[in-house]
C-alpha cells in the first residue's frame, strides 16, 4: 500500500482486480478444468467422471449434427436460431421492416432484439407455451415451447413495440421502454395465465427494468436514447473494421453487471453468474469463486451475426466457452460421462448457488472443450470449419434435448433446478 492509498482505497482496488479477473473466459476455463482434473482424481464430493462415455457423447452429437445440418454448413449457436423456429425467417421480416436503414442502424435494432430476448431466455418450465398469431412471414398458428417459444414470444413483443418508449420507432428497445415493463405487461405478451405459467416471470421483468435503469445512467456507452444497440458503436469505434468476440463479452460484463441479482459480489462489485466453490483456487479475493457468465456468453454468441451482417467480422470465437446450462450439462449426465456420487441427488431440488450445481456447470464447461475435437473428428471438420459456437449448435445442445426427450416424459432436464429466471 502506498503512502497515499487508504485502506478503503486498497480494499476497493483489490475487489476491482478480483472482479476483472473473474470476468474473463480464461478464468472460467482454467478453474473449470482444475475442477475436472480434481474430479478425475476422485476428489470431488459430488461427481465421478467416466471418460469412456465421451466417445458415446461425441457419436451422438455428430449424429444429431448430421441430421440437423446434412451439408455440415452449421450456423452459430445463437438466439437467431430460435427466431427461425418452424422454418420461418423472422430476421428477414425485421430486416424488411427496417427498410432503407443503414447497416449500422439495422445492427442496432438487431442487437436491441437479441439482447432483450436473451435476457428473457431462462428456462420457461414444462407447462408454458406460446401460440404464434400468424401474419408477418408466416400465417401459421404454430405453438412453441421452451427456448423456441421464448424466442418467438420475445420477437413478437419486440415487433409490437413493447420495449420502446417511442411510438414512432417501435423496432427498438430503449431505457425508458424497458423501465416500464412489468410482470403483467410481459405476461400478457407471453400469453401467461393460470393454465399457462411461465417460470420466473417477475424475475424476468425485473431484469429488464434493471437493464433500462443501467442504460439510462450510462449514455456514454448506450447512446441517446440509451439502447443496447449503442454497444455496436462502442465496439466498432474502439476497433474499426473488426471486433474480437471476447471484447463483446467484456463490454457486456463491464457495463451490464449491475443488472444481475446482487447475492454474488466482492465488495460492492456485483459478479453476476459467478458462484462460491470450496475447491476453486485463485489469487486474492478471487479465491473460491467459479465464474460462468452463461447468459452473457449466450448473448455474445447471439450478437456475432448482427456485427457480421453489418460488415464487421468477429474474430477469436473460441475465446468463448461452452454454455453451462441444462441441455449441454444434461447431455453429459444422461450419457453417463458425469455421475452423481449419491443416490437421489438428481431428484431433489437445487439452487443455482449450491456447490453440486456449481461443480456440475464447471465440469460441463471443461468437458465441452474435450468433446468438441472428438465431434469434429467424427464429422471430418477442422476447428476453423466448426468452431465451438457451431459444435454447440450442431450439436451438444440439440443432442442434450433429444436425449432428455428419449429418457423422460416432456424432455425434462436430469436435474431439478429451482430457477428465478436469471441463470438457467
Amino acid at each position: 500500500m502506498t503512502e497515499q492509498q487508504t485502506p478503503l482505497a486498497q480494499a476497493t482496488q483489490e475487489s476491482r482486480t478480483a472482479a476483472d479477473l473473474l470476468r474473463t473466459t480464461d478464468a472460467v476455463r482454467t478453474r473449470a478444468h482444475a475442477l475436472l482434473a480434481r474430479a478425475r482424481r476422485g476428489e470431488s464430493a459430488w461427481f465421478t467422471v467416466h471418460d469412456l462415455a465421451l466417445a458415446e457423447a461425441a457419436a451422438l452429437v455428430a449424429e444429431v449434427t448430421r441430421e440437423r445440418y446434412p451439408d455440415l454448413n452449421i450456423p452459430y449457436h445463437s438466439r437467431w436460431r430460435h427466431f427461425e423456429a418452424g422454418g420461418v425467417n423472422r430476421a428477414a421480416w425485421l430486416n424488411a421492416l427496417l427498410g432503407k436503414a443503414t447497416p449500422a442502424e439495422k445492427a442496432r435494432a438487431q442487437i436491441d432484439l437479441a439482447l432483450v430476448s436473451v435476457l428473457l431466455d431462462a428456462g420457461a418450465g414444462p407447462d408454458w407455451s406460446y401460440q404464434e398469431a400468424g401474419g408477418g412471414p408466416s400465417n401459421s398458428h404454430a405453438v412453441y415451447a421452451r427456448s423456441e417459444g421464448l424466442g418467438v414470444a420475445s420477437f413478437h413483443a419486440f415487433m409490437a413495440g413493447l420495449f420502446s418508449s417511442d411510438h414512432d420507432h417501435p423496432l427498438q428497445a430503449d431505457a425508458a421502454g424497458l423501465q416500464r415493463v412489468t410482470a403483467e405487461t410481459l405476461g400478457a405478451a407471453f400469453q401467461v395465465s393460470g393454465h399457462n405459467p411461465l417460470v420466473g416471470l417477475e424475475g424476468r421483468a425485473a431484469l429488464l427494468r434493471r437493464l433500462g435503469a443501467v442504460m439510462a445512467a450510462n449514455t456514454t456507452v448506450f447512446g441517446t436514447p440509451p439502447r443496447p444497440g449503442g454497444l455496436f458503436d462502442l465496439l466498432v469505434n474502439r476497433s474499426p473494421g473488426k471486433v474480437q468476440a471476447h471484447d463483446i463479452l467484456s463490454a457486456l460484463l463491464a457495463h451490464l453487471s449491475p443488472i444481475w441479482p446482487a447475492q454474488n459480489h466482492i465488495g460492492d462489485i456485483a459478479l453476476g453468474d459467478c458462484w462460491p466453490h470450496s475447491a476453486v483456487e485463485g489469487p486474492g479475493l478471487s479465491q473460491g469463486w467459479m465464474p460462468f457468465h452463461k447468459l452473457s456468453q449466450w448473448l455474445t454468441y447471439s450478437l456475432l451475426e448482427p456485427f457480421e451482417w453489418a460488415g464487421i467480422p468477429v474474430e477469436g470465437l473460441d475465446a468463448l466457452t461452452g454454455l453451462p446450462e441444462y441441455r449441454n450439462g444434461g447431455l453429459l449426465l444422461d450419457v453417463g460421462v458425469l455421475r452423481p456420487r449419491a443416490p437421489g441427488q438428481p431428484e431433489r431440488p437445487w439452487e443455482a448457488g449450491d456447490e453440486f450445481i456449481v461443480e456440475w456447470r464447471a465440469l460441463t464447461v471443461a468437458l465441452l472443450d474435450e468433446l468438441a475435437p472428438r465431434v469434429r473428428e467424427k464429422l471430418g471438420l477442422t476447428e476453423a470449419q466448426m468452431p465451438l459456437a457451431c459444435v454447440l449448435e450442431g450439436g451438444t445442445w440439440a443432442a442434450g434435448r433429444a436425449l432428455a426427450r428419449r429418457l423422460r416424459e416432456g424432455g425434462a432436464p436430469p436435474l431439478n433446478i429451482v430457477s428465478d429466471g436469471t441463470v438457467f
